[in-house]
């Protein structure tokens, strides 16, 4: 099996504050991964750290066999490492249409992005033309989530994408993440409806500050007593 992305033994923080101590895991082609932990477990950090929004302070990240450690997070974006933020990452004050056209591919791909855009989320077609910041929270989700299906990333870091949404549109933003796995893309996302995310997950990765404590399918993960210690109360 191929990894898109590999990660070795990662360290990371803030100033002084270490918040990951020697992380490592792999994201397979194809595949979605997920990323677990209760709050301050390092989760966003890992996923900054891999976009190259916080250098690392040790250890080794590689996309497709090639270390990029060194590459700013533009390079790393440009090769195909799409960051999704938590919150909405848009630009508010322009239309829906003016976000969706900043990432296709060309002025001449313009059409073919909203089309996809529109294709993975049809109610984003009858607000074209309205200003991003007046979107319902859900849909301003749905418009950050367009990116990556614009770009066909192969890799996507998803951090908390549902934070505040209605459970009915958080399952359209896992079932996005299903078909950008459809369309050959790898994903690692951070998710905190845990039992949704593992219900798409091929594996999964449990952290707890700044440590990997478990890893596994996800009924491996499920039925372990780490697990429950951990997350027992996020899946009520």
């Amino acid at each position: 099996m191929t990894h898109r992305l590999e990660v070795d033994n990662l360290s990371s923080g803030y100033g002084q504050l270490q918040v990951l101590n020697g992380v490592s895991l792999e994201v397979p082609s194809e595949s979605v991964v997920a990323l677990l932990g209760p709050n301050g477990a390092g989760k966003t950090t890992l996923l900054r750290s891999l976009a190259g929004l916080e250098p690392p302070w040790a250890g080794r990240i590689a996309f497709d066999g090639h270390e990029v450690n060194h590459l700013s997070t533009s390079d790393r974006a440009r090769l195909g490492m799409c960051l999704v933020p938590a919150g909405r990452a848009i630009f508010r004050s322009l239309t829906v249409s003016e976000n969706i056209a900043m990432h296709a591919q060309s002025r001449r791909h313009v059409k073919e992005a909203v089309e996809r855009a529109c294709a993975a989320f049809p109610v984003l077609r009858n607000h074209l033309n309205q200003v991003a910041g007046t979107l319902s929270g859900g849909e301003q989700q749905m418009l950050t989530l367009s990116r990556a299906l614009i770009r066909r990333a192969p890799l996507v870091l998803a951090d908390e994408l549902s934070m505040g949404l209605a459970p009915v549109v958080v399952d359209e933003i896992i079932s996005a993440l299903v078909a950008l796995r459809s369309q050959g893309s790898s994903i690692l996302v951070v998710e905190q409806y845990v039992e949704r995310a593992l219900a798409v997950a091929d594996y999964a990765y449990v952290l707890h500050r700044g440590n990997v404590v478990l890893q596994g399918t996800p009924q491996d993960v499920l039925k372990s007593d780490v697990f429950e210690a951990y997350l027992g109360a996020a899946t009520a």
